[in-house]
């Protein structure tokens, strides 16, 4: 089967071919038919698998006919993130090259004048995150009963985001009488209850089986301390047939200290994660899309929707909180056919992690064997890998390297502790100065002492039992 199988305009069909695509994936070529014949669908489909195609080709035919009006978008998209909101608006500008369809992107971290301004004139696809929606409709700033066509993406990360609520209220506004299309990488039970109280006679397409990882995708897990999963990874990423990879990790603070760690060690990497603005996380993707810069540090704010052509390694760094979200990640490698690799890094607290992650994908993730051989060092390490600093001062004398000038005196001290007989009288030398600068007051009494008894300027009776060294030798 290809394409025009599937009942696509001829510039649509342009418009894939010039994209570089021939053939339907299985989400495809069961699903666009029946988006065309105006059936509400439910798509159960792992990530990878083409489902945004799946509705955005569709789509642009059923717009095609019909004209936009004022604050009253024709379709609207909803995306629980940015950057799945933004990647749906890149299929749009590629796809509907050939057709005068305006679009606009609603999402948060931009410039809400600039969204109004293309409101106002009207939109045939309105692609938008719930919270920024919300905000506008309550603002009176956006009409919803112009809607005739309803996408809800990636359904089961909305429940996971508490969108829920939101979506529910949306619907409420839009006609009664609409199609809706509803894809999920998963079906839990909230979001079946969704789907029967919004959609109308639906068909149901699943391409593989609920939580199911991509079968191109090589799964293994590496077992590693906190302390080592620094030199691991970089040893991991010096791999030759790693040509692009994106690191997974479950905190903020973690993505930008390892970025900048493994760009001390000389690797091309950026980063994203929820405290950078909009402008400045897709300037980072682009770099990374362009390649700019071959591996990309992340939170899971990347780990759906983020489409780049390549990619051929996922780490997870962290092990993920959700085991959903252990699919989502992963699925940034092995897209459109192409095979990828993803290591799992394990500590003796992410047990648990595993084994339900392991639970949800009904599938035993192989266990990679790091050989033994020494992790490649970093230039500069990373303060919670560095050893006590006694520790390692007792480690440079063993190589012979130059120790700090504390330890240089103690160890000369210790060299020369034998000669205990010689530092009596070095330690007498400041008292011997003391005393020939003493005051004046004290010559009377030396001379008050026999004249048989020999000044000559230092101690010359019995050695005190304190500075007796060769006591304590």
């Amino acid at each position: 089967m290809n394409f025009a199988d599937l009942g696509l305009s001829d510039e649509l069909l342009h418009a894939v071919t010039e994209a570089g695509y021939t053939e339907p994936t299985p989400i495809q070529a069961s699903a666009i038919p029946s988006v065309l014949m105006m059936r509400d669908l439910i798509g159960i489909a792992q990530t990878g698998t083409g489902k945004t195609a799946a509705f955005v080709l569709p789509m642009i035919d059923i717009l095609a006919q019909g004209r936009s009006r004022a604050r009253m978008p024709r379709s609207l998209i909803l995306e629980p993130t940015r950057e799945l909101a933004a990647q749906v608006a890149e299929n749009f500008e590629k796809y509907g090259a050939g057709h005068k369809l305006s679009m606009a992107l609603l999402i948060g971290g931009v410039s809400m004048g600039d969204q109004l301004a293309a409101l106002e004139k009207g939109v045939d696809v309105l692609i938008a995150t719930p919270g920024r929606l919300m905000d506008l409709f309550g603002r009176g700033k956006i009409l919803l009963t112009g809607c005739n066509l309803l996408v809800i993406d990636e359904a089961d990360r909305m429940l996971d985001m508490g969108f829920i609520p939101d979506i529910e209220e949306i619907c409420t506004k839009l006609p009664k009488q609409r199609q809706t299309l509803l894809f999920s990488a998963t079906m839990p039970p909230p979001i079946k209850k969704l789907a029967d109280k919004f959609l109308e006679n639906p068909k149901t397409i699943e391409v593989s089986r609920p939580a199911s990882t991509n079968l191109n995708i090589t799964q293994r897990v590496v077992h590693v301390t906190s302390a080592k999963k620094r030199d691991v990874l970089r040893r991991l990423l010096s791999g030759d047939e790693v040509r692009t990879a994106i690191v997974f990790s479950n905190r903020k603070t973690t993505v930008r200290e390892l970025n900048k760690s493994l760009q001390r060690a000389g690797f091309r990497s950026a980063e994203i994660h929820g405290d950078m603005d909009q402008s400045a996380r897709i300037a980072e993707l682009d770099r990374f899309k362009n390649g700019d810069v071959n591996i990309l540090v992340a939170s899971d704010v990347a780990a759906r929707g983020l489409d780049v052509k390549g990619v051929s390694h996922v780490f997870n760094y962290d092990a993920p909180w959700h085991p959903d979200d252990y699919v989502h990640r992963i699925g940034r490698t092995g897209r459109g056919g192409a095979t990828g690799t993803a290591y799992t890094f394990v500590t003796a607290d992410d047990a648990e992690n595993i084994a339900n992650i392991e639970k949800l994908t009904g599938q035993k993730i192989e266990v990679f064997d790091l050989g033994g051989a020494a992790p490649a060092a970093e230039s500069e390490p990373a303060a919670e890998e560095q050893a006590p600093r006694p520790e390692r001062s007792r480690d440079r004398r063993v190589r012979g390297e130059r120790a700090p000038r504390g330890e240089e005196r103690t160890a000369r001290s210790e060299e020369r502790a034998p000669r205990g007989e010689e530092r009596a009288p070095r330690a007498e030398e400041p008292r011997r100065a003391r005393e020939e600068r003493a005051p004046r007051q004290e010559e009377p009494r030396r001379r008050r002492e026999p004249e048989t008894t020999q000044d000559d300027g230092g101690w010359n009776g019995p050695i005190p039992a304190f500075l007796d060294v060769r006591l304590t030798v």
